[in-house]
């Protein structure tokens, strides 16, 4: 199974960011979305941002993960 998950751009040099993905910092390639900006939250596969998504969306998404993973206790946090 291949996940995406929801991440917020903080930082752009060139075609690389840097994104927050739910606390933790990462960088990704931009090469694959159209004109990525600081602030846009985008869906992160494989280390590539693949598309854009909004700010709403994104939440949602974090969310339901949370839910999903907080069966597995405090060590499989989803933080929001």
């Amino acid at each position: 199974m291949c996940w995406a998950v929801p991440a917020r751009i903080v930082e752009i040099d060139g075609l690389v960011g840097r994104v927050d993905l739910s606390g933790t910092s990462r960088q990704v390639g931009l090469q694959l979305i159209a004109d990525p900006q600081v602030g846009d939250y985008v869906l992160v596969h494989a280390g590539f941002a693949i598309q854009k998504v909004d700010e709403a969306e994104a939440q949602e998404t974090l969310d339901l993960l949370a839910e999903m993973f907080e069966p597995m206790g405090p060590d499989h946090e989803v933080r929001r």
